[in-house]
């Protein structure tokens, strides 16, 4: 079975090769085709496109910045129009919402920041929706990388 694969910012920056994020960049982008190759479902949960476009956002050159938030934004978009190998998650009810500020103050203790923990949530709904899937947050940084439900 195919896996379902959430991206994180991390690898976000690396494959929209955002100067400044994109460090890893060949490591990731071999296993992004990788995930394409072998028919993953790869989706970009809202919380990695609002941080990434904030970083972009803060870039000190501002011809550097136009061109990037220009890539960025387009990439996106392609997402939106099913014109890309990934989907964005869509935004979330104000329901939702409130439970997740309820386990806030519980995860910012852990050191999981408000962006991190709405992804490891979406990775929890989707393991619940599907349970036969192999369902992982591709991530490069330590808080959401062990997010993995292999299935033997």
């Amino acid at each position: 079975m195919t896996a379902i694969v959430l991206l994180d910012t991390s690898v976000l920056m690396n494959v929209l090769d955002v100067p400044g994020f994109n460090q890893h960049r060949t490591g990731v982008l071999a296993q992004f085709y990788d995930y394409v190759n072998d028919g993953a479902h790869l989706f970009i949960p809202m919380a990695a496109v609002f941080e990434a476009g904030n970083h972009i956002a803060q870039f000190a050159h501002g011809g550097l910045r136009r061109q990037t938030a220009r890539r960025f934004a387009q990439a996106v978009r392609d997402a939106l129009n099913d014109a890309a190998p990934w989907k964005p998650i869509r935004p979330h009810d104000l329901d939702m919402l409130s439970s997740w500020l309820a386990e806030f103050p519980d995860a910012a203790m852990a050191g999981l920041g408000m962006g991190d923990l709405s992804i490891k949530k979406e990775w929890e709904a989707h393991c619940a929706r599907y349970p036969m899937s192999r369902v992982l947050v591709w991530a490069l940084d330590n808080h959401l990388a062990g997010l993995d439900r292999r299935l033997l």
